[in-house]
C-alpha cells in the first residue's frame, strides 16, 4: 500500500524530489519492466542510484543511497519492505551490506549524516539525529518501491541514529537491528562516573574531524588534522590535554571544536547531555512497542548501553526484544579480542544474523523465512568465557568459552555473593573482623597508571583493547616504561582469592562498594575485576585477564548532576559499576580486584585539586585511603551460577541451563 509523504514534507523541496525520482526512473534502478511476483527466489540482482538528495523539515537535503532488488539489469517493480541505514562514516562504507540486504529481497537507504560526506547541513554530533531520522523513515515509507515497513541497522553511531529516531517514534517504524548502543552518552560514551573518557573523546573527534567535509575540501588542513591521529602524535595531544582557549587541534575544523569543547564544558549531567541523541534511558516510554535486537561485546565501551537498552524495553514491550553480548570489543562477532583467543565458537556471523531477523519481523507472511525460529528462542543469548586450556595459540591465551541463553538479563538464577577486601591483601567471602588499618597510597597525577586493555574503541594505535594480560611492554603500550606488571606499581592495590578449589562462574551485574578517604577535595578510583590465571609453560608469571574495569570521580560519587566535593581525610562510602561479565574463574585460577585512582589515557587524569574539570591549573598529589574493616566493610558482589552451567558452540543453542550455584 502506498502512503502519504508526512506532513513536514509537503514542501516544495518535495516537488523537486519527486522530479528527481521520475527522471531517475529512466535508469535501470527505477525501471519498471520486471515484477517481483516471485518473491520466492533466494537471491536477486542489485541496481543502486547514488545521492538521492531526501530533504528534512527544514528544506536541508540528505543525501542517500538506494538500493534495489532487480532482474536483467532492472529494477523490480513493486513494494518491499525496507531498510534504513543513517551513517556519519560515508555511505559507501555501508554498501556491501546494502547490496546484501537487497539482493534478498529488501530495498535499502544508506544515508549520510546532516554535514557529513555528501549531505547538507552543519555537523553537531548525535543531536540531530532525533529529527532528521523521522523524516528519512517517513520519507522512505512514502516511496513507490517500499511496502511501508520500515527496519532500521547499523552499529555505534549508527546504532545511536536509530535509537534517537525511535524517541520520536515514527510511524511506520516496524524493527531494529542495533548493534554496540549508547544509552546514556555521558555515562557510556563521552564519560564514565563523572571522569572524562579522553583517549575516546580525542580519538573520535579527531576521526571524525579528519573525514569532515571542511578537512575534504582543504587538503592541507586534512594533512594536519591526519598527522594528529598519528600514534606519537596522538599521545603527545593526549598529555597536552586540558587544552587552553585555540590551543586544541580541533581549531583547524570550528565546529568540530564547538562540540568538543560543549562536552569537556558540560561535565555535571545536565540538560545537554539529556537531550535525544545523547541519552535515551530518559525515554523508553516513548520509543514504539517493536522487535529490537540488541548486540554487544562484554569488552564494547558500549556494553552499558546495550544491557540497559535492552532491559529496559525488555520490560516495557511485548514484541520480542533480544540481546546477544559475545566476548568482543567494539567491533563484534570476532573469534579474537585483545591478546585472548576464545574459540571459533565465539565467531558469529551477524550479516546472517541481521538478515534473518529482518526476514522473521518484515517478511511475516513467508514461511520460508523462519528456518533459524530467532523469534521462539530465549530472549537473551550471552557467552560465557573460560574453560580452555590456558595454551598460547595464534590468537592468544586460549581461555575458551561457549554459549548460554536465558529469558532474561540479570539471570534471575545467579546469587549475589560478596567478596570483602582484607588488609593483608585478601579476597574472601569472609568480611572483616574488628579493626585494622587502611591501606593507604598516593596518587600523583604526574605519573599515572597507564592504561593496558578494557573498552578501548578510538585510540587502539595507542592503547591495546579488550582482555589484555595486566603487564606493561615498554615502548609497545603508552605511558609504559618497563616491563613490569602493573600490579608492581605502589599506586596499584591488589585483592585476591587464593587459588580457587573448583570452578566459580560469574554471570551477571557486578559492583564494587569501597568506604575511602583523601587527602584531597577531590580524587578518582579505579576498580578492575581479573582473572588471575596461575603460570604456565607458555605464561611463566601467569596472564591477568582483564574481565571489566570502570572509575568513580569522588565529587560525583552520589550524583552526577550535583558535585560534591570531599572533606580531606573524611570517610565515605562510594560504588563503582562494573556494568557485568559472564565468565568461568576455573579451579587453580584467582579472583583479583585491583584498586587505584588513575587509569590514562582512557580517562583523564584527575589534578587533585578540586577544580572545574577540565580548567586545571595544577596538580597535587593525594593520599588515598581504602578501608576494609569491621564497620567499613569494602567488597565486591559477584553473581555466581551453577559451576555445571552447560555451554554450547553454537549461539542458536537451546541450552539454558542457568541454575542457582
Amino acid at each position: 500500500m502506498r502512503h502519504t509523504i508526512y506532513k513536514h514534507l509537503t514542501c516544495p523541496l518535495t516537488v523537486y524530489l519527486v522530479t528527481t525520482l521520475l527522471v531517475a526512473s529512466d535508469m535501470p534502478l527505477f525501471a519498471q519492466s520486471d515484477t517481483a511476483d516471485d518473491r520466492s527466489e533466494s537471491t536477486y540482482e542489485v541496481v543502486v542510484a547514488k545521492n538521492v538528495m531526501v530533504p528534512m523539515r527544514d528544506g536541508t537535503r540528505m543525501a542517500t543511497d538506494i538500493y534495489r532488488p532487480a532482474r536483467n539489469g532492472r529494477a523490480l517493480s513493486g513494494q518491499f519492505p525496507t531498510l534504513l541505514s543513517r551513517t556519519p562514516y560515508g555511505k559507501s562504507g555501508s554498501e556491501t551490506a546494502a547490496r546484501g540486504l537487497a539482493s534478498h529481497g529488501y530495498a535499502v537507504a544508506i544515508q549520510d549524516t546532516r554535514g557529513r560526506y555528501d549531505s547538507e547541513g552543519t555537523f553537531y554530533i548525535y543531536v540531530h539525529e532525533g529529527h532528521d531520522g523521522y523524516d528519512a523513515v517517513e520519507w522512505a515509507a512514502s516511496q513507490p518501491w517500499s511496502n511501508g515497513d520500515i527496519g532500521t541497522f547499523g552499529g555505534s553511531y549508527l546504532a545511536a541514529t536509530q535509537m534517537a529516531l525511535a524517541v520520536e517514534a515514527p510511524p511506520h517504524l516496524k524493527s531494529m537491528f542495533i548493534r554496540v548502543s549508547t544509552s546514556h552518552y555521558w555515562e557510556d560514551g563521552a564519560g564514565s562516573g563523572g571522569a572524562f573518557t579522553l583517549l575516546h573523546n580525542l580519538g573520535y573527534a579527531l576521526n571524525l574531524a579528519t573525514t569532515s567535509q571542511e578537512a575534504h575540501a582543504d587538503p592541507a588542513r586534512r594533512r594536519a588534522l591526519e598527522s594528529a591521529w598519528e600514534p606519537a602524535n596522538l599521545g603527545e595531544w593526549l598529555r597536552a590535554y586540558p587544552f587552553r582557549p585555540n590551543t586544541s587541534p580541533f581549531e583547524l575544523i570550528p565546529t568540530y571544536q564547538r562540540w568538543f569543547q560543549d562536552w569537556v564544558d558540560h561535565s555535571d549531567f545536565d540538560d545537554y547531555w539529556k537531550q535525544n541523541g545523547y541519552t535515551f534511558e530518559l525515554s523508553y516510554d516513548k520509543i514504539p512497542d517493536i522487535p529490537i535486537y540488541y548486540i554487544g561485546g562484554w569488552y564494547d565501551i558500549f556494553l552499558r548501553g546495550t544491557l540497559n537498552n535492552f532491559t529496559g524495553l525488555a520490560t516495557k514491550n511485548s514484541s520480542p526484544v533480544k540481546l546477544m553480548v559475545g566476548p568482543w570489543e567494539h567491533g563484534v562477532g570476532r573469534v579474537r579480542s585483545g591478546d585472548v583467543a576464545f574459540g571459533p565458537q565465539a565467531e558469529v556471523d551477524l550479516d546472517t544474523e541481521r538478515l534473518l531477523w529482518f526476514n522473521q519481523t518484515l517478511k511475516t507472511d513467508s514461511p520460508r523465512h523462519h528456518t533459524a525460529d530467532l523469534l521462539d528462542q530465549p530472549a537473551a543469548q550471552l557467552f560465557v568465557m573460560g574453560g580452555g586450556d590456558n595454551r598460547r595459540t595464534d590468537n592468544g591465551i586460549n581461555h575458551g568459552g561457549g554459549w548460554v541463553s536465558m529469558t532474561t538479563w540479570p539471570p534471575p538464577q545467579a546469587e549475589n555473593r560478596a567478596f570483602y577486601l582484607h588488609s593483608n591483601g585478601l579476597l574472601t567471602p569472609e568480611p572483616p573482623v574488628g579493626a585494622t588499618a587502611p591501606t593507604t597510597y598516593t596518587f600523583d597525577p604526574t605519573n599515572p597508571v597507564p592504561t593496558i586493555g578494557g573498552k578501548i574503541a578510538a585510540g587502539r594505535q595507542l592503547v591495546p583493547p579488550a582482555p589484555f594480560d595486566q603487564r606493561c611492554i615498554a615502548g609497545k603500550i603508552f605511558g609504559c616504561n618497563d616491563n613490569l606488571p602493573l600490579s608492581a606499581r605502589r599506586d596499584v592495590i591488589v585483592f585476591q582469592t587464593p587459588p580457587l578449589n573448583e570452578d566459580l562462574v560469574v554471570v551477571g551485574p557486578i559492583e564494587v562498594t569501597l568506604w575511602i578517604s583523601s587527602s584531597a577535595k577531590d580524587t578518582d578510583f579505579t576498580a578492575k575485576l581479573i582473572d588471575s590465571h596461575p603460570p604456565s609453560d607458555d605464561y611463566p608469571w601467569g596472564y591477568d585477564m582483564l574481565l571489566a574495569d570502570r572509575i568513580v570521580r569522588a565529587r560525583y560519587r552520589n550524583s552526577l548532576e550535583k558535585p560534591e566535593l570531599l572533606n580531606p581525610d573524611q570517610t565515605y562510602k562510594i560504588t563503582i559499576d562494573l556494568l557485568g561479565t559472564a565468565n568461568r574463574f576455573k579451579k587453580g585460577h584467582r579472583i583479583r580486584l585491583d584498586i587505584s585512582s588513575s587509569n590514562f589515557p582512557f580517562f583523564d587524569i584527575n589534578p587533585n585539586t578540586g577544580e572545574r574539570p577540565g580548567y586545571h591549573t595544577h596538580t597535587t598529589k593525594a593520599l588515598n585511603r581504602i578501608y576494609h574493616d569491621a564497620v567499613h566493610p569494602s567488597h565486591i558482589v559477584l553473581p555466581i551460577v551453577n559451576q555445571n552451567i552447560k555451554v554450547s558452540a553454537d549461539v542458536h543453542s537451546t541450552v539454558n541451563d542457568m541454575g542457582a550455584p
